[in-house]
């Protein structure tokens, strides 16, 4: 059996907005980022060492996650 553990970096208490406004620009870049791996063909991936299989992992992850 896996536990999970939900681990939040930023405290509920005393959350400032320029901080949620950061927290979320950062998953907009993740999304964008992966969509944009994704769409890598498999010469650019072997250009930057990646292959297809570990683009296709990063790319199926959840936006939140780095």
């Amino acid at each position: 059996m896996t536990t999970l553990t939900l681990n939040f970096a930023v405290p509920h208490r005393g959350l400032r907005w320029s901080d949620v406004k950061h927290r979320v620009a950062m998953w907009w870049q993740y999304s964008c980022s992966r969509s944009e791996l994704e769409s890598l063909s498999d010469k650019s991936l072997q250009d930057i060492g990646m292959s297809r299989c570990e683009a296709e992992f990063e790319a199926a992850k959840p936006f939140w996650m780095s």
